[in-house]
């Protein structure tokens, strides 16, 4: 019989992409307040994988991802991307979006989106969200599915995710130290 028990807390992962880079620093600001503190901030990543987003967004396209100190309830996915498309439709002109918003949360094997679009490999979380397990961590490295975006498959992005997953290792592992010395 399996027993159930706690999920993992996760190292919530935001990566936005524009053609208006002033925008950034105004939507990393509505993270924050959200979120708590910016924990690594990635470069300015292009977006050139895919042409479908230069009708409704324009070009070129550029990305940047977020992630943050706080860790997160796995179960949080679904209210943090609601909340995200809630940002997008505030930054819409003429009906367009000017930013994309795509939450994720980082664990030790695995790096998982959020979407509102199901597919048969997506997980209903609730809320009219599913889950898209993205990459899998294996064998010290990142591997991407049959399924993963390019731009996830890419290596600008994965090394940053790296970085992502090593912080998330060293905050969990602070996180049980300082569980030990406060039971003392």
């Amino acid at each position: 019989m399996s027993i159930p028990k706690a999920p993992k807390p996760a190292k919530l992962v935001i990566g936005v992409y524009t053609r208006k880079k002033e925008l950034a620093p105004v939507v990393a600001e509505i993270f924050r307040e959200a979120y708590g503190a910016l924990d690594l901030i990635s470069a300015w990543l292009p977006f050139d994988f895919t042409a479908y987003y230069e009708k409704e967004m324009g070009r070129p396209l550029y990305r940047r991802f977020f992630s943050f100190k706080r860790l997160i309830h796995q179960e949080s996915l679904s209210d943090i991307k609601l909340f995200t498309n809630g940002i997008e439709k505030s930054f819409m002109e003429n009906g367009n979006r000017q930013v994309n918003i795509d939450p994720g949360y980082m664990l030790h094997a695995r790096f998982v989106l959020a979407t509102g679009k199901d597919f048969s490999h997506r997980i209903y979380i609730g809320k009219e969200i599913y889950a898209d397990l993205t990459l899998l961590y294996q064998k010290g490295g990142f591997k991407a599915l049959p399924w993963t975006y390019p731009d996830y498959a890419e290596r600008g992005v994965q090394e940053f995710l790296y970085q992502v997953r090593d912080k998330y290792a060293f905050d969990v592992r602070m996180e049980k130290e300082h569980d030990s010395h406060a039971g003392l």
